[in-house]
């Protein structure tokens, strides 16, 4: 491992353009230092990162995704002088963040919080007798279990991994759907260019299906204490795969309920020890009742960053670096405006043309757009986030002139596909 540079004062545990892009604006030059599997660094041909963004001093091969040991890489990375504050950018590199900081003697999560974070069915476990609302569960190591659980719960439920993102792997079974092929493509799921290829120690669940709107909620903890709160509504694919279409910040939930879902986040705080971070959980609001579906140690994707920064006039990554650096809580703040998000499915397919994005950008209240969608690239069927073609982001007086205005927007754009790439 080579020296670190006397600049670092910030180490990102886990690659993100996004969040350095940022950095680059925040920080000085030289700054950062970021850890990351060398499987990954490869892959995502990121080796001359410090080249591409000035706030990155270096970029250190680092096993940053090993759950089962994170004192690797306390044992690994020597401790930057300047060092003020170790954040969680992957899914996947919560746990060894969480251990830095603890041997580092900084704020963050907490070891076992960022473990039980990091599984969803510890989450369940350690959360059972909270008071917290949860679908029923169990753990599924068979096709054979999902058939039963299915049958003993009117023939519906949801199997999902229990350490993925992204929606990845995710199945809605009902009465018909084939389980034996839902339990093929749920445990072959897999992020080869995000995830390490560790020994496989996956955990699948099977739980009961509920219904109701869907919403997320962001938090920002300090020292146990939750402090600024957003509630995000949620718009999810129609089918088995329930993949978010849209995101609008903040939520027009009513009072109480909205007061529901913050009671039930700082229970869970005070349940799972976490200490010092962002938090993103999602929860079914099943019969008017807040139901617990996961919960992110990290900060939120689906460009619900972006939706936070600009209804509440605030920057969440600096908010999330406030409370790693242990300057401070970040207390509540009011929301100036609506803010929404919508997803580009287009039909799969190789794609022959797109047009629509220069109408779509000119729109009432766009302020982003972006598509990935290109003639000559491939469409395929949205199972996770990642294959999702685009997204359009939109403000507006409330949450439901921003949804109008994105939707509009979305409808646009017309991606034009030919055979069929499922």
């Amino acid at each position: 491992m080579p020296a670190v540079p006397d600049t670092v004062t910030h180490v990102l545990v886990g690659y993100s353009p996004v969040m350095l892009a940022k950095l680059d604006e925040q920080l000085p030059a030289g700054s950062v230092l970021v850890l990351e599997e060398p499987a990954v660094i490869e892959a995502r041909g990121i080796t001359a990162l410090a080249d591409r963004h000035p706030c990155v001093a270096a970029l250190f091969p680092a096993p940053s995704q090993n759950e089962a040991d994170p004192r690797r890489v306390v044992e690994t990375v020597p401790r930057p002088a300047g060092v003020r504050a170790v954040v969680p950018v992957v899914e996947y590199g919560v746990v060894v963040a969480a251990a830095l900081a603890d041997a580092w003697g900084l704020p963050g999560a907490g070891p076992e919080a960022a473990r039980v974070l990091r599984d969803k069915g510890l989450l369940r476990a350690a959360l059972a007798g909270s008071g917290i609302a949860q679908p029923d569960w169990a753990v599924a190591e068979h096709a054979e279990h999902v058939a039963g659980f299915r049958a003993a719960h009117g023939g519906r439920c949801v199997l999902k991994p229990a350490n993925r993102q992204a929606s990845l792997g995710v199945r809605l079974l009902g009465p018909e759907d084939d389980v034996t092929e839902a339990w093929a493509r749920t445990t072959a799921a897999d992020e080869p260019t995000l995830r390490a290829p560790y020994e496989d120690t996956a955990r699948y669940l099977v739980e009961q299906r509920l219904s109701g709107p869907e919403v997320s909620v962001e938090a920002v903890v300090h020292e146990g204490e939750v402090g600024f709160t957003n509630i995000t509504a949620k718009l999810v694919q129609d089918n088995g795969h329930p993949v978010e279409t849209g995101h609008t910040v903040p939520a027009g939930l009513p009072q109480s309920l909205a007061d529901a879902l913050r009671e039930a986040v700082a229970r869970l705080v005070d349940t799972v020890g976490f200490r010092s971070g962002v938090l993103h959980s999602e929860w079914i609001l099943a019969d008017g009742t807040p139901h617990l579906v996961e919960c992110a140690g990290r900060l939120p994707g689906g460009g619900i960053t972006v939706l936070i920064d600009l209804a509440y006039d605030t920057d969440i990554l600096r908010n999330l670096l406030h409370v790693l650096t242990g300057t401070g809580p970040v207390g509540p703040l009011t929301a100036r405006r609506a803010v929404a998000v919508r997803f580009l499915i287009a039909r799969p397919g190789l794609v022959r043309s797109v047009t629509g994005a220069d109408e779509a950008r000119a729109a009432p209240g766009v302020t982003e757009l972006h598509l990935s969608a290109a003639p000559g690239t491939t469409v395929r069927s949205v199972t996770s986030s990642w294959e999702r073609a685009g997204l359009v982001i939109t403000t507006g007086a409330d949450a439901v002139e921003a949804g109008r205005r994105a939707e509009h927007a979305l409808s646009l754009i017309d991606v034009r596909t030919e055979g069929d790439a499922r």
